[in-house]
């Protein structure tokens, strides 16, 4: 069985693919055509690359890429540009997590499909209270105003934790939510918790991005992890 990963030629998602790898997993990744990747995914025999832009999968397609998983990735992101941020597709996450949830749903395996979400320390878990300060109150306000990319991330989470819940037969889920994210060279010591410790917007920690990666392919491999954190939403800091 094999594991997909969407968003795969993003900053997090090479180190992902990478970690998965090392774990000996055989691997799917679906990156845009144009996107450049590692010379060596072009002949590791343990990764199916599929050349496509996922806002162009349609769910037969779908179904097809998913029928030989056990657990799908997204590292998806909206690129730090103009277009990125207000241009087309604004809800590029929400509608890749719809598009592989309806696809798992419409073919059920044996066991269901893990989904793993790399989102943002900035999202509050709803199913928890959370404590948020007045202040961040009004800064996330205006961040969702002004940056769609933050309300794309919300309503991914909230897809997952509303209309898939906690006792879908086809896919269980886990939303990892790193705060600022930063690039080292190698996996270092990290925490996780159930809700942040600190301030997303004024009191922000930080979390190295193949630290992400090697929680999310924990997540992957790691049945006690998954036990752990399934239906939840972790947070990441490095140590």
């Amino acid at each position: 069985m094999a594991t997909l990963v969407v968003g795969a030629s993003g900053a997090t998602g090479k180190l992902l693919v990478e970690q998965l790898l090392k774990s000996g997993q055989q691997i799917k990744v679906i990156v845009r055509p144009t996107s450049t990747i590692p010379d060596s995914w072009n002949t590791d025999p343990a990764i199916t690359l599929i050349r496509s832009n996922i806002s162009e999968i349609g769910l037969e397609r779908m179904v097809k890429h998913l029928a030989d998983c056990e657990s799908v990735a997204s590292c998806l992101g909206h690129s730090m540009t103009w277009k990125g941020i207000y241009g087309h597709p604004g809800k590029l996450v929400t509608d890749t997590v719809r598009l592989v949830a309806e696809a798992a749903l419409k073919e059920i395996h044996q066991k269901p499909i893990k989904f793993i979400l790399m989102n943002t320390a900035g999202n509050r878990n709803r199913d928890l209270t959370e404590p948020v300060s007045f202040g961040q109150k009004i800064m996330i306000g205006l961040v969702r105003l002004l940056l769609p990319p933050h309300t794309d991330n919300e309503k991914a989470s909230d897809y997952l934790r509303i209309d898939i819940g906690q006792n879908n037969p086809a896919i269980e889920w886990a939303v990892v939510r790193p705060d600022t994210l930063i690039n080292e060279d190698e996996v270092t010591d990290y925490s996780t918790y159930s809700s942040p410790t600190r301030s997303a917007i004024f009191n922000p920690g930080k979390t190295s991005r193949i630290n992400v990666a090697h929680f999310m392919k924990n997540l992957i491999t790691d049945e006690k992890t998954w036990s752990r954190w399934k239906g939840k939403m972790p947070v990441i800091y490095n140590a």
